[in-house]
């Protein structure tokens, strides 16, 4: 009886656990609140509205920007930008360009944060050596974007996206590194905070 008890008790507490970042409160940068007011001046200018800025996929954003930069998991054998390496308090992955461990980006704001629905990640970047000097910009993501059918399309809700309705977004740049989230659901620990530099 004592073993069951036991069992049961990890049980309780593995489906309880708080999210790792949950009590976190983002601060966007000048440059990621940048990026984002022309994320949506470019909606705005395709008649789309304006996605509220989310303090959860902010955090999402923000580490993983942190993550691509300092650990590089981009640069393992076929894994790109949507990647998350094993040195954080996450499920690693290596993001193929078949697709099939999509839900481990999918499901990192629900891991992560207290948001309680999957996000879905636009990137740009490289940790290969020839970008290593390069600095991102909110112009040069955007304008990468904008040349990418499939990130402009989750931008502009076309294609399989057009009946995605975002209510929440997160933006982060680091280095060579910009991410941006987006999420179907409003965010109930609102907005990130904002520099006041």
């Amino acid at each position: 009886m004592f073993g069951l008890n036991l069992l049961l008790s990890v049980l309780i507490l593995s489906f309880t656990q708080e999210p790792i970042y949950a009590t976190a409160k983002a601060t966007i940068s000048n440059t990621e609140n940048e990026l984002y007011e022309m994320i949506m001046e470019y909606r705005a200018k395709k008649g789309l509205k304006k996605i509220p800025l989310s303090n959860a996929l902010t955090v999402v954003a923000q580490a993983h920007c942190k993550d691509l930069t300092e650990q590089q998991p981009d640069l393992r054998k076929r894994c790109n930008a949507h990647s998350w390496s094993d040195q954080g308090s996450w499920k690693s992955c290596c993001y193929t360009p078949d697709h099939k461990t999509a839900s481990c980006m999918w499901d990192k704001p629900k891991e992560l944060t207290s948001y309680k629905s999957e996000g879905f990640e636009i990137a740009a970047g490289s940790s290969e050596p020839t970008y290593s000097e390069f600095i991102m910009t909110p112009e040069y993501a955007l304008s990468s974007w904008k040349k990418s059918t499939h990130h402009n399309n989750v931008i502009l809700n076309k294609g399989i996206w057009k009946s995605a309705n975002w209510n929440a977004i997160g933006i982060g740049i680091k280095g060579g590194f910009a991410c941006v989230w987006f999420g179907k659901i409003t965010d109930p620990s609102g907005e990130p905070n904002r520099s006041t530099n």
